[in-house]
C-alpha cells in the first residue's frame, strides 16, 4: 500500500476537490424540481465518486500488487550476476536502488534524479523520501547530458520517471544520451503508463 498511499498524497487536492463538487451535486439536486436535472446531477455525483474509487483502485494493482517496483518480470531479461554496470533514473522518488544493492552487491549503480521534474516542490515529496529514503549516492541530473562516457553502461532502468521530462525535444535527446553511454548489446528498459482510452477512464487527464 505504500505507492497508493503516495498516489493519495500527491493527489489529495484533487480528491478533496472531486468529493466536494460530489457532495454539492447530490445536494443541489434535492432542490431542483426537474427529474430530468436531478438525474443528471446525482449521475455526475457518483461518476466523481467512481473515478477517485476507480484510480485508487488501479494505482494500488498497478503499483503496489504488481511487484513494478520488485522487477520480476525482467528474469530472462537481464542477467544481473553478468551486469556490471547499471543507471537507474528516477523523479525525487525511489522505490528501486536500495532492493537493487541490497540484491546484487556486485552491481556498480548509480542513481539519477532527473531534475527539474515537477515532483521536486510537491508538499507530498518530503512524506515519499521518509518512506523511500534517497540513496545517498544520488546524483541529480539533466535528461539531455547524462554524465558518462560512451558506451560505459550495460543497463539503464527508467521505471516510472521519464514521464516526468515534461519538455519534447529533452525527451528526446535522453534517449540519444542512453543510446550513447550504452554497452554494444545494453538495454534501457522504461515502464510508464499509456496515454490511451483505459488510462483515461482511470486516471482522467
Amino acid at each position: 500500500m505504500k505507492i497508493t498511499r503516495l498516489v493519495i498524497l500527491f493527489n489529495y487536492k484533487k480528491i478533496l476537490l472531486g468529493a466536494v463538487i460530489s457532495l454539492f451535486l447530490f445536494i443541489l439536486s434535492f432542490q431542483i424540481g426537474s427529474a430530468i436535472l436531478i438525474i443528471l446531477m446525482r449521475g455526475l455525483g457518483a461518476l466523481i465518486i467512481i473515478n477517485i474509487i476507480a484510480s485508487l483502485a488501479a494505482s494500488y494493482i498497478l503499483y503496489d500488487k504488481s511487484g513494478l517496483y520488485e522487477l520480476n518480470d525482467l528474469d530472462g531479461i537481464i542477467d544481473w550476476s553478468k551486469t556490471e554496470n547499471a543507471v537507474l533514473i528516477h523523479a525525487s522518488f525511489d522505490p528501486l536502488s536500495q532492493r537493487l544493492e541490497e540484491k546484487y552487491p556486485h552491481l556498480s549503480l548509480t542513481v539519477c534524479d532527473i531534475y527539474g521534474n515537477r515532483h521536486e516542490h510537491e508538499s507530498g515529496i518530503e512524506v515519499s523520501k521518509k518512506m523511500f529514503p534517497p540513496n545517498p549516492k544520488e546524483i541529480k541530473i539533466s535528461p539531455d547530458q547524462l554524465p558518462f562516457e560512451n558506451e560505459s553502461q550495460d543497463v539503464i532502468l527508467a521505471v516510472t520517471a521519464l514521464h516526468e521530462i515534461l519538455d519534447h525535444g529533452k525527451r528526446g535527446l535522453f534517449f540519444k544520451e542512453a543510446k550513447r553511454i550504452l554497452k554494444k548489446g545494453g538495454l534501457i528498459i522504461v515502464s510508464g503508463q499509456f496515454r490511451d482510452t483505459t488510462n483515461f477512464i482511470f486516471f482522467n487527464i
